[in-house]
């Protein structure tokens, strides 16, 4: 039953100790602790502590884990203004004709009609133009040279000047490998400004034990962009509305889905955006999981009712945020807080490098 609380933001709001926060992954990425949530009771805490690996004994033949492929691309730029000095654009989608929606800093350097030159270039052959500002985000659209249309020769503007987005509270410096770390090991489609970070723990070994033990693995594809993870500020979030993400749920995927749920198997979501790219593919289909490709901003919290995952692995998330009011969705507000505060009493790791949460079928309210 929800109360008042529940549509308030401050009502996910937790304090995390700073040497909390993972600056990098582990060695072996299925090594990360794992806490397992069992059956209980809204405010109550029942639950194992475990590692990633464990995975294989708590899941059965016959059930499904299903994964986000999307790949992150080297989405951060450096920039030289047109009036001097440098800055920096992060792109977050295309729009038509070789033009992005990209968040810019400085931004109020960045007004329309200005230039802008790539700055790695030796030259001003690679020049860019600021069209216009999207008023929704706050970001700017930029024009990239005509030879750039295609996410194929975009891909490769990238990997020539692009840098890994790694998220602001990770120390560069102190971060290992993020090139190669901060994708899934089944990351093959790009378009991603974020990883999707609960797949980040999914080992080619882990990987091929669940496989083995009869436990498939089914793919969808959700581009992770603003609507994941930009910070939410409105108070009141019976308003809550998010940045649409790109989407696609295969047929092959359904068909998988429905023969696991046929033969009694359980769904289980490798992460946020693989919930809400199923749910939404069932919202899309009227009440059928149908076939689903374009773009989704569905908001789920607290009330909402799940039509197709049965069980989430997922890491812990930052407070205030859209992925902590999915979590409290399945499991409750006052749990969720509950035992964020028996992680941190743990020392579990959080956020992108951190540790995982397994949420278990007979858990869900």
């Amino acid at each position: 039953m929800l109360d008042q609380k529940d549509n308030l933001l401050s009502s996910y709001n937790y304090d995390l100790p700073k040497d909390l926060i993972a600056q990098s992954p582990t060695k072996c990425r299925h090594d990360a602790k794992l806490m397992i949530v069992k059956e209980g009771l809204e405010d109550s805490l029942n639950l194992m502590h475990a590692k990633i690996l464990d995975l294989k004994d708590s899941l059965k033949a016959g059930d499904l884990l299903v994964v986000n492929n999307t790949r992150v691309i080297k989405a951060r730029i450096k920039i030289r203004l047109s009036g001097g000095g440098l800055g920096e654009l992060l792109l977050m989608e295309p729009r038509e004709n070789g033009q992005w929606l990209c968040l810019g800093r400085p931004a109020r350097r960045m007004r329309r009609g200005d230039q802008l030159w790539l700055d790695k270039s030796q030259d001003n052959s690679l020049c860019l133009k600021v069209v216009d500002k999207d008023e929704s985000t706050g970001g700017r659209i930029i024009q990239f040279p005509k030879e750039f249309t295609s996410r194929k020769e975009m891909a490769s503007l990238l990997d020539l000047y692009g840098e890994v987005p790694l998220p602001p509270y990770i120390d560069k410096d102190k971060s290992c490998e993020h090139e190669e770390r901060y994708q899934t090991r089944y990351a093959s489609k790009p378009g991603a400004i974020a990883a999707p970070t609960a797949g980040l723990h999914l080992s080619d070994e882990l990987i091929e034990i669940l496989k083995i033990r009869g436990i498939r693995i089914a793919q969808i594809t959700l581009h992770v962009g603003l609507g994941t993870f930009r910070t939410l500020e409105n108070e009141d979030l019976s308003q809550l509305h998010l940045h649409s993400e790109w989407v696609e749920v295969t047929d092959e995927t359904i068909r998988t889905i429905n023969n696991c749920k046929e033969g009694g198997g359980k769904v289980f979501a490798v992460g946020t955006t693989s919930v809400r790219a199923l749910e939404a593919a069932y919202l899309s289909g009227g009440g059928n999981l149908k076939p689903f490709e374009g773009k989704v901003n569905l908001v789920i919290k607290p009330g909402f009712k799940f039509c197709v995952i049965d069980g989430l692995l997922t890491n812990f998330h930052l407070p205030k945020s859209s992925l902590l009011l999915l979590v409290s969705a399945l499991i409750g507000r006052k749990r969720m807080l509950k035992l964020y505060q028996n992680a941190i009493s743990k020392k579990y790791r959080f956020f992108s490098y951190g540790d995982a949460m397994l949420i278990t079928p007979e858990s869900i309210v």
